[in-house]
């Protein structure tokens, strides 16, 4: 996995955990829920480039 898409994906995650606490804070459901999205939608972009790099080596 390159640098460029760790960070990429850490942003995204982060960013979906900000969206999380954000919807639960202020009781918006759908931003809770996009929130969760996201940081699922990053885990398995991370698992990918983790079966890629197998691959690879």
């Amino acid at each position: 996995m390159g640098l460029d898409d760790k960070i990429e994906n850490a942003a995204e995650n982060a960013g979906g955990k900000a969206k999380e606490a954000t919807g639960k804070a202020t009781g918006d459901e759908r931003l809770e829920a996009e929130g969760k999205g996201d940081q699922v939608k990053s885990d398995l972009k991370n698992a990918g480039e983790k079966v890629k790099d197998a691959f690879k080596h």
